[in-house]
């Protein structure tokens, strides 16, 4: 089978500061200011070709970062990453300039992948159709909710035609209605061969569409495989996540945190 996407050991490493004089010391002074924050430690994952793969995990896995990554619009701090094809990322707000008009934006999206006056011309007829903004689309973004910049996003990105389509969180919000117009676009994506990420707290719309499923955890791989493999394990993690009190959540955050130290501390010395 042909590789889609090849992710390789990636990690992606943030800095927390204290204010702003924390910040422009750790920029002028040979001293190290701030705590790193890995979002995402020695993560590694293939997908074939035509695969729909799910991103699982409790809020702060990384799940949006590794998305952005794949996306190519967050660098990694190391590791690689290979994508063959043109990719799209869905996601409330992204790629999308607040000032402009929703006009605008899908006329600045199609310019800035390449397409002729006269294409854009049609794609822009179909892709306002398909969004259902209605008069709104010569209103600037930034008077938008957070639906109907999804809906936006959502539609310039499918009528585009990527060849990897990535979908973060795009279909929780906004009407019902919609939600299952985009969901039966991405199924007729899905029979067309393309390849998809999907990434949802819905995990009966992972079962729906999903064939396999990264599970992310604290920024590491906590499981890879099947859907009728990963998805069991996940909600019988989830029934015991639940019950936990707060403390007993902070306790399994440093423990997970911990062997997150360990792997990065293994790939360094390896």
């Amino acid at each position: 089978m042909e590789k889609a996407i090849i992710v390789k050991n990636i990690t992606k490493k943030y800095k927390l500061y204290n204010g702003t004089k924390e910040r422009l010391l750790d920029l002028i002074l040979p001293k190290s200011y701030g705590e790193d924050f890995y979002a995402l430690a020695n993560v590694s994952f293939e997908a074939e070709k035509g695969d729909v793969v799910g991103f699982i995990g409790i809020n702060g896995s990384g799940k949006s970062t590794l998305s952005n990554i794949i996306a190519g619009i967050v660098p990694e701090t190391s590791g690689s990453v290979q994508v063959n094809g043109q990719v799209a990322l869905i996601a409330v707000a992204a790629g999308l300039k607040a000032d402009l008009s929703g006009r605008d934006n899908i006329e600045l999206k199609l310019l800035m992948l390449g397409f002729s006056k006269e294409e854009i011309k049609k794609l822009e007829s179909e892709i306002i159709e398909f969004s259902e903004l209605g008069k709104f689309i010569d209103q600037p973004v930034k008077s938008y909710s957070s639906g109907m910049r999804s809906r936006l996003g959502f539609s310039i990105s499918v009528t585009v035609d990527p060849d990897i389509l990535i979908i973060d969180e795009a279909l929780s919000v906004g009407d019902k209605a919609f939600a299952e117009k985009s969901l039966a676009k991405m199924k007729e994506f899905k029979q067309q061969g393309k390849t998809m990420i999907f990434v949802s707290h819905s995990i009966g719309q992972m079962k729906q569409f999903c064939d396999k499923i990264l599970w992310l955890e604290y920024g590491m791989v906590k499981d890879f495989g099947l859907v009728e493999e990963v998805i069991p394990k996940y909600e019988a993690f989830l029934k015991q996540y639940n019950k936990m009190t707060n403390r007993e959540r902070e306790q399994y955050r440093e423990e997970r945190l911990k062997k997150q130290q360990e792997s990065l501390m293994s790939l360094q010395e390896a």
